[in-house]
């Protein structure tokens, strides 16, 4: 047995620690990472501070930037950035088949699933109404750091496909030993040949800005650590992005009728994917919360990232103690978490409780696991507090909306009078003087 730092916390004491949230800027940064910008950059810099001179530096040299940060961070001598496209369609041939299996069978429930979506386009009788038009080129950033994660490219561009893009491209960073073959048979499977070895901030200035080798995007969607996510920050605008995913996180609401083991296991499974990884656990009975916690020490002896999940647990995770089920519902609300999992009785009949949640896992059958990996529902989900507003990757994170006006004479004429007064009002003389315009042609017809 190990020796997890699992605690129990008030609901006053939850709120003040582990459900409180936090702003991007107000990350505590490791001590090992800043004195790594320290050495990087020879003196004091924020990680917002070293993402603006990377970006700066990636739009002015391009490819040469580029290649001299891979070698910096990464540690990565490369002669070249793209992979050769043989390498990639060749790679389900380097892994493993019944990791090439279950690659197959997660892009086929991922593209089913969101084949069922769908994107209206419509004009009624008056002329108005809308067109979908897919974006032209979106770069996924798939991310390589700990653990390489092909889970996250298939999550991503699959959706992306589905809604018609034409091109899409994969940014991942490099290693000494190349890049997985995992990730590069992902990428056969669904048609994908443009993969870069590129990562961090550099990979979001290059594919923001363009370069020689990598091709300016539409677009940037994918999961990544804080540079990524103030990369991404930093040049909205140029590109659109898909939001600014925090750490991962999951809030799981049980009562005595769930197994504390199972319990345990959804719990460990998420505080394992980084050390600000949040992992809660909120119910109304004390002694399942002491039940998960024996169970937490039992398993996590087991598990290959120990010191991962204990910082987890030591900083961003634990279990909180509720007065009743429904306070659990109302915190579970106020965090609004990327992950909301359901271990209670009647577990279906809550849904309407849930007001903020990036996907509601219901039963103990429908764990988050299944969710990251084979479910169908993309796994890039909003996290932070953003489930407030935003949403799981989906088709409409691909496609743009574009307004059709199509008036008849008499619609036209009808409405000019109005558009004139109001111009007129804002002051607006061309506009008035535009609609008048019509005005007067149709007196005189």
């Amino acid at each position: 047995m190990t020796n997890m730092p699992y605690r129990i916390y008030t609901v006053s004491e939850a709120e003040q620690t582990i459900l409180k949230r936090q702003w991007l800027d107000s990350y505590e940064v490791p001590s090992v990472v800043q004195e790594r910008l320290n050495a990087l950059f020879g003196e004091f810099v924020s990680p917002q501070e070293a993402v603006h001179r990377i970006l700066n530096d990636i739009r002015i040299r391009k490819d040469a930037a580029i290649l001299e940060w891979n070698q910096r961070i990464d540690r990565a001598e490369l002669a070249q950035l793209a992979i050769d496209p043989m390498v990639i369609r060749t790679a389900p041939e380097r892994i493993d088949p019944t990791v090439l299996e279950a690659l197959q069978l997660a892009a086929e429930r991922i593209r089913r699933f969101y084949s069922q979506q769908p994107l209206p386009q419509w004009l009624n009788e008056e002329g108005l109404g809308q067109v979908i038009r897919p974006i032209e080129r979106v770069g996924v950033y798939v991310p390589g750091g700990t653990a390489p994660l092909p889970s996250s490219l298939l999550m991503t561009a699959v959706p992306a496909q589905v809604a018609g893009v034409s091109d899409v491209i994969v940014c991942t960073p490099p290693n000494p030993e190349g890049i997985s073959d995992v990730i590069l048979a992902a990428a056969a499977l669904i048609g994908i040949d443009k993969v870069y070895q590129v990562g961090g901030a550099q990979a979001i200035g290059a594919m923001a800005f363009g370069t020689e080798t990598i091709p300016r995007v539409d677009k940037i969607l994918g999961p990544g650590n804080l540079f990524v996510t103030l990369a991404k920050r930093q040049v909205y605008g140029l590109v659109g992005i898909d939001g600014l995913p925090g750490p991962t996180e999951t809030v799981v609401i049980a009562d005595d009728s769930a197994d504390p083991e199972l319990a345990a296991a959804d719990l460990l499974a998420q505080a394992e994917h980084d050390v600000l990884a949040a992992a809660i656990l909120l119910t109304p009975s004390r002694s399942f919360a002491e039940r998960v916690g024996e169970a937490i020490q039992r398993q996590a002896s087991k598990l290959s990232r120990q010191e991962i999940i204990s910082a987890s647990f030591e900083r961003t995770s634990g279990a909180v103690v509720t007065e009743t089920l429904q306070q659990a519902f109302d915190l579970a609300n106020q965090y609004a978490p990327e992950h909301l999992c359901l271990l209670i009785k009647e577990a279906s009949q809550w849904i309407d409780a849930v007001k903020h949640a990036g996907g509601i896992f219901i039963g103990e059958h429908s764990f988050e696991v299944l969710g990251d990996y084979v479910a169908g529902p993309s796994h890039v989900m909003p996290t932070g507090g953003t489930a407030r507003f935003a949403s799981p990757i989906n088709l409409w994170d691909f496609v743009k909306i574009t307004s059709v006006i199509q008036l008849e004479p008499t619609q036209s004429s009808q409405l000019s009078k109005a558009a004139a007064t109001l111009a007129y009002a804002e002051g607006l003389t061309a506009h008035a003087a535009s609609a008048e315009a019509r005005l007067k042609r149709e007196r005189k017809s």
